[in-house]
């Protein structure tokens, strides 16, 4: 049986790189993603190389981080384009294995074992990782290969960026126990203080302290800290839609004006339904029931759900579900701050919609095919590759 290998992939300052292909002019200048850049009161959510290289830290107020970099180019965040590239990255993980677990919008563990004959380190397939996802996204990755997920983790740490970092049985007390104990997964601020007490500032040294002695310092968390510490995690890689059922899938939006029309509420239902119908079908689920909310500008929020006539995955019956909702709810004129629309009542479905007795068939199987053809290009390429027309140059923050 081959022996395990447990990939840790860390996309490298994963906001800021992702910023810098739509902002040449931040090419070799320090550069940071921030909340509320025109407020001193903002913080830093990313920052590029050169950036953290001149002291700037992920979660400072921005006037700190100006003070120390004077030159800074900020930036303001774009989440819907991090997730699909989130997306976009994990596609191109799963090329390579099946059993891939996010971590995160930026990390996901991968189990390779046996993978085409490897040897136990997987460096080749680390390599060819990041190869894909720099050629193809041009943003780079960090890869730390191991025996168990605690040292890959701290192997795709090890040097960054744009590196694969093996961990073995034989060199980990060389590479691993001399960091700092505060580089190991769940030893926090307050364990760390704990164990500085004792004089335990390494690695090596939490694993040579004896399990029972951690036990006694910190419980449970100790026994768990001595088997992470001495390689002893055996926690298996699952794939992410094996790590729970998905029980509802929903998507809100605040808008970047308020919406003060019937136009501007179908254009943000539309968004959001396309939304909650590529997810449905990502997790091959259906759902029987929709459910909106609306919050005025005073932060009054209304539920409304309803049911649907039969179980869907698609975008067009869930629109039309939360549109109804939303005309029947909204008072004219009266200003929304967020949408939110959430499909409810979910069933396993990964076939095409039921067809009624006296339904067209054929209008049903040309909708399904066409949903189908654009999750394949939304997997590929990003989910902004295609939209509706009605999307397109609206005022309202949609699909920055």
């Amino acid at each position: 049986m081959s022996a395990t290998v447990i990939f840790h992939v860390d996309c490298d300052a994963f906001f800021a790189s992702v910023e810098a292909l739509s902002h040449p002019e931040a090419a070799g200048k320090p550069m940071a993603v921030c909340g509320a850049p025109e407020k001193r009161h903002g913080i830093i959510l990313a920052k590029n190389q050169l950036a953290k290289q001149a002291g700037v830290r992920t979660a400072e107020p921005i006037w700190q981080a100006r003070r120390k970099c004077p030159g800074l180019i900020l930036l303001p965040p774009h989440h819907a384009l991090y997730e699909e590239y989130c997306d976009r990255a994990n596609a191109i993980y799963e090329r390579f294995t099946d059993r891939v677990e996010r971590a995160g919008i930026d990390e996901s563990y991968l189990d390779v074992t046996g993978l085409y004959g490897m040897s136990a380190t997987g460096a080749e397939i680390a390599d060819a990782i990041r190869e894909a996802v720099r050629t193809e996204l041009g943003i780079t990755v960090s890869v730390g290969a191991s025996f168990c997920r605690i040292f890959a983790k701290m192997g795709s740490d090890l040097k960054k960026p744009d590196s694969t970092n093996v961990i073995t049985r034989g060199n980990y007390e060389n590479l691993l126990h001399p960091l700092p104990v505060g580089a190991m997964m769940s030893v926090g601020k307050v364990t760390e203080r704990k164990l500085a007490g004792l004089g335990i500032h390494t690695v090596g040294q939490l694993a040579a302290l004896g399990e029972a002695t951690l036990v006694k310092l910190l419980g449970k968390h100790g026994a768990t800290l001595y088997r992470y510490a001495n390689g002893l995690d055996d926690e298996p890689v699952v794939k992410t839609e094996d790590l729970e059922d998905v029980k509802s899938v929903g998507n809100s939006t605040t808008f970047r004006r308020d919406l003060t029309s019937a136009d501007d509420i179908k254009t943000g239902l539309r968004a959001l339904s396309e939304s909650v119908a590529y997810r449905l079908r990502k997790h091959g689920k259906k759902c029987c029931g929709v459910q909106i909310s609306i919050k005025d500008t005073a932060l009054n929020t209304i539920d409304r759900q309803t049911r649907l006539a039969e179980p869907t995955h698609l975008e067009k019956p869930i629109y039309e579900a939360a549109l109804e909702l939303a005309l029947k709810s909204w008072k004219a004129g009266r200003p929304i701050r967020m949408l939110s629309v959430t499909a409810i009542n979910l069933t396993d479905g990964d076939g095409g919609e039921q067809l009624t007795l006296f339904g067209d068939s054929a209008e049903a199987a040309k909708r399904e095919a066409l949903a189908r053809s654009v999750d394949a290009l939304k997997r590929r390429y990003g989910k902004s590759v295609i939209k509706p027309a009605s999307l397109l140059k609206n005022d309202l923050g949609i699909d920055e």
